[in-house]
């Protein structure tokens, strides 16, 4: 199976980045063989609509859950109509999420976790 994970950096040692449409790159990893790919998120600087832009890549790259600190209104809504579970209050580093996630320490999000363009404020 095939996740992503919103990472402020290109490295399974990076921290997680809080935010899903506007992280710096997605961490696509297969949970069957290990291998990871590295994408930039060309949605970071968008001026609208970056969680959904975000949402239709990580579809097109067949991923089947999201791992992320947070999903506006959005990007829940593509990322749920494209049958792509959404795990969201991710923290610490890539690696660690994904063995997190593994082992069941986190839960589906059942709703948006913060307001629409929320991403655009980096103190978050």
């Amino acid at each position: 199976m095939r996740i992503a994970v919103s990472a402020t950096a290109p490295s399974l040692d990076s921290a997680v980045d809080p935010r899903f449409g506007r992280c710096a790159y997605f961490i696509i990893v297969d949970t069957e063989t290990t291998k990871y790919e590295v994408m930039p998120n060309p949605s970071q600087s968008a001026a609208h609509g970056a969680g959904i832009q975000s949402a239709q890549m990580l579809a097109n790259k067949d991923v089947k859950v999201v791992l992320t600190g947070n999903v506006g209104p959005n990007a829940y809504s593509s990322l749920s109509a494209a049958g792509i579970q959404i795990i969201t209050g991710a923290t610490g580093t890539v690696r660690e999420t994904i063995e997190r996630y593994k082992i069941g320490e986190l839960s589906e999000a059942e709703s948006p976790t913060v307001r629409g363009h929320s991403g655009l404020n980096r103190g978050l």
